[in-house]
C-alpha cells in the first residue's frame, strides 16, 4: 500500500504481508538495484534515522522494518513495556526518505510451518556480557535478523555500534552461513550530554534521565585510565563513577573487539561495554579503545 499524508502522496510503500513484499522486491532484484535494510523494533529516534540516511546514500532502495521481536525478550513484562509509536515512526520515515516500510505480524515472520531457528556455533560470542545476563537473547536476535534477511533479500544490512555485541553476533552469522549480505556498522549517536540514543530512554523519569549520562562518563573514565593503569584499576575507576548515583551496574567489561573475551593486556585493542539499570530501565553502551 502507498502511504499518503495530508492529501500528499508519499513515495514510501508500506507492506504488512511477506508475499506482497517479496513480489515487489522481485522486480527490484530483476533490475539489479542494491537493497539496503535497517531492522528496528520501532520507537524510532535520531540514531535509527542516521542509519537510514546512511542506507539511503549507500543503496538504491532502502527498507526499514518495524517488528517487536518476541523471541529476543527474556521477560514478558519487558516485551509488553517496549515502547510502540507506529504513527510517529511512519511520519519520521516519510521525512527521511525511506522507500519501503515492512511492518509484519508475528505470524508473518514466524509462520508455524516454517523452521526459523538459527543453529550455529557462535564461538562464545553469545555467552559473555549480554549473553550471560540474558540467556537465549542472541538466539532470538539471530533468528529474527536471518528471517528478515530471507524476506528482504537485502544486499546491505545497517546496524548501530551501540549494540556492539549484537553486531558481532550478526557478523559471525553472515560469515558462517555465507549469506550474501554486507554488514555495515554505523557509529553510536549520542545526546549532547553523552547519553547513547535508545528507544528505552523515553521510559526514564526526569531524575533518571538526568543521571543516565553517567554511563558514558563511566566508559570514558575507564578508557582514559587504561592509558596509564592496569585494567582492574581502570574498571574500578569506572565503577566508582556509577556508585555515586542510584545506578545498578550489571556488568562493566573490557573485551577484545572481535572475540569479546576479557583482555589481559591493556596494550591490546579493546571494546569497553556496560549494562546498567536506571529507574527499572536497562540501558547498554560501549566505546572502542583506539
Amino acid at each position: 500500500m502507498r502511504l499518503s499524508h495530508k492529501n500528499t502522496t508519499i513515495d514510501m510503500l508500506l507492506f504488512k504481508k511477506t508475499a506482497a513484499l517479496q513480489a515487489y522486491l522481485q522486480q527490484i532484484k530483476t533490475s539489479h538495484q542494491q537493497i539496503g535494510f535497517v531492522p528496528t523494533m520501532g520507537a524510532l529516534h535520531k540514531g535509527h534515522l542516521a542509519l537510514l540516511k546512511t542506507a539511503i546514500q549507500d543503496s538504491d532502495i532502502t527498507i526499514c522494518s518495524i517488528f517487536v521481536n518476541p523471541t529476543q525478550f527474556n521477560e514478558p513484562s519487558d516485551l509488553e513495556a517496549y515502547p510502540r509509536t507506529p504513527g510517529k515512526d511512519i511520519e519520521q520515515l516519510e521525512k527521511v526518505g525511506c522507500d519501503i516500510l515492512f511492518m509484519p505480524t508475528v505470524e508473518e515472520v514466524y509462520p508455524p510451518e516454517t523452521k526459523t531457528q538459527v543453529s550455529i556455533n557462535f564461538q562464545g560470542l553469545d555467552e559473555v556480557m549480554e549473553g550471560k545476563f540474558r540467556p537465549g537473547h542472541f538466539q532470538g536476535v539471530a533468528q529474527v535478523v536471518k528471517r528478515l534477511l530471507d524476506l528482504t533479500k537485502a544486499d546491505k544490512l545497517f546496524m548501530g555500534q551501540k549494540d556492539y555485541q549484537q553486531t558481532c553476533i550478526i557478523g559471525h552469522m553472515l560469515d558462517t552461513l555465507a549469506l550474501p549480505t554486507q554488514l555495515i556498522v554505523c557509529p553510536t549517536l549520542r545526546e549532547t550530554d553523552g547519553l547513547a540514543l535508545s528507544s528505552r530512554n523515553v521510559r526514564l523519569s526526569p531524575n533518571g534521565r538526568a543521571i543516565a549520562p553517567q554511563l558514558y562518563q563511566c566508559l570514558k573514565t575507564v578508557k582514559e585510565h587504561l592509558a596509564t593503569h592496569p585494567i582492574e584499576e581502570a574498571v574500578q575507576a569506572g565503577k566508582e563513577i556509577l556508585a555515586a548515583h542510584p545506578i545498578e551496574l550489571e556488568y562493566l567489561e573490557v573485551a577484545h573487539p572481535k572475540t569479546l573475551q576479557a583482555i589481559q593486556d591493556r596494550e591490546q585493542q579493546a571494546v569497553i561495554c556496560l549494562a546498567a539499570w536506571i529507574d527499572g530501565v536497562r540501558l547498554i553502551d560501549n566505546v572502542l579503545l583506539d
